[in-house]
């Protein structure tokens, strides 16, 4: 299966790009399904699709349900407000697109995503990262060989069945629905954005491009939406100047620009859908590159892709096994292999930075205490 994930700043179009997106996919012969974090899609425009809209508030509610008898029985005396009355907590969206997204998988040809304004789905592609390092810090291999043991125990009748079983063995299950995503996985999940053509939402997609890279993944395409024909007088030459200045600088992301044209008004229905010309033409899937270590003097040098990164705002740590990289305030954590775990950050330096080439290239010494002295040597490091 296919994922195309569409998303842009506020007010920019994704929506509809994203709806003639999968009419025109269907058109061609594919089976798709439309899952929606927007408005609902009128009946006359979704037609023939497989459409799933996604509430965060509906999707809590249907998970508090059978969670709140469990609530009951754990805290007697406790007054658990029902379904009808409870009010979903901050990022419930993300998650129940993330749970659509996961239940669709292998059920279609392609899976298109209006995943909302940009903020938010940049924090969807970013869940499933994040999801899997969490897991790892509260349930590392220590502590799930003991929970091994107490399941044992729990099945033999030798210990009682409490909370902390329910945990145990919620961890698989939520394991498993990780491990289908492809959300940053750029060869099976590709991701276009829509903007108007103005400054401040080029700015915003820009910077997009770079939080991508960081969590894995690469920007597709960028259509600039709502693009106004020349006119008379002095607005419409100010007008004109700034949509150019905003295409050449939507060329200059690196990726793919497709222009669409102003439209006198929202289409109602297939026909005038169509007459917009929105949906994505057909891109190249960007290459899935993934960060390994390269032989240098004295060590060995990790490169990760930062595509418009700027100097000043890349940070770098070294936490147990994991390098640490903050750009701008967003973070990712980079699991370090069995050689790099055995080695010392000596720097990092930001390349070709504001570019989208721009590279962060991290140097690796080997820990002396961790190398045997005799393989120092041949390496050619001083013990």
């Amino acid at each position: 299966m296919r994922t195309v994930l569409l998303t842009g700043p506020g007010g920019s179009g994704a929506s509809t790009v994203a709806l003639a997106t999968a009419q025109q996919l269907r058109a061609g012969g594919a089976t798709v399904r439309f899952v929606t974090a927007g408005r609902p899609v009128p009946a006359a425009l979704g037609e023939g699709l497989s459409v799933t809209p996604v509430s965060g508030q509906q999707a809590f509610e249907d998970l508090w349900g059978p969670l709140a008898q469990t609530l009951a029985g754990w805290l007697p005396g406790f007054a658990v407000p029902p379904s009808s009355s409870v009010v979903a907590p901050p990022g419930s969206g993300e998650l129940a697109l993330l749970a659509a997204v996961a239940a669709a998988r292998d059920t279609t040809d392609v899976l298109v995503v209006d995943a909302g304004p940009l903020p938010q789905a940049l924090t969807l592609l970013a869940l499933p990262a994040s999801l899997r390092w969490w897991l790892a810090q509260v349930a590392p291999t220590r502590v799930r060989v003991l929970g091994a043991v107490r399941s044992a125990a729990v099945r033999a009748g030798a210990a009682r069945r409490g909370p902390v079983d329910d945990v145990l063995a919620a961890l698989p299950v939520v394991e498993r629905l990780l491990d289908g995503l492809t959300l940053d996985d750029p060869a099976r999940t590709s991701v276009h954005v829509v903007l108007r053509p103005e400054h401040a939402a080029l700015a915003e997609v820009t910077s997009a491009a770079t939080d991508l890279a960081l969590g894995g993944q690469r920007l597709a395409s960028v259509t600039v939406n709502r693009v106004l024909p020349a006119g008379p007088g002095e607005w419409w030459a100010a007008r004109a100047a700034q949509q150019e200045d905003v295409l050449r600088g939507a060329g200059g992301i690196g990726v793919p620009v497709h222009r669409v044209a102003e439209a006198p008004h929202a289409p109602v229905d297939l026909a005038g859908l169509r007459a917009l010309d929105a949906a994505l033409p057909p891109t190249e899937a960007p290459d899935a590159v993934r960060p390994v270590p390269v032989r240098v003097d004295g060590g060995w040098q990790l490169a990760l892709a930062l595509p418009h990164a700027a100097r000043g705002e890349v940070e770098l740590t070294r936490w147990a096994d994991d390098l640490v990289v903050d750009v701008g305030g967003r973070r990712r954590s980079f699991p370090l292999d069995s050689l790099l775990r055995r080695c010392v950050v000596a720097g990092g330096r930001l390349v070709e930075p504001g570019t989208p080439a721009a590279t962060l290239e991290v140097l690796f010494h080997p820990d002396a205490e961790l190398w045997p002295a005799g393989l120092l040597r041949r390496e050619g490091t001083p013990a």
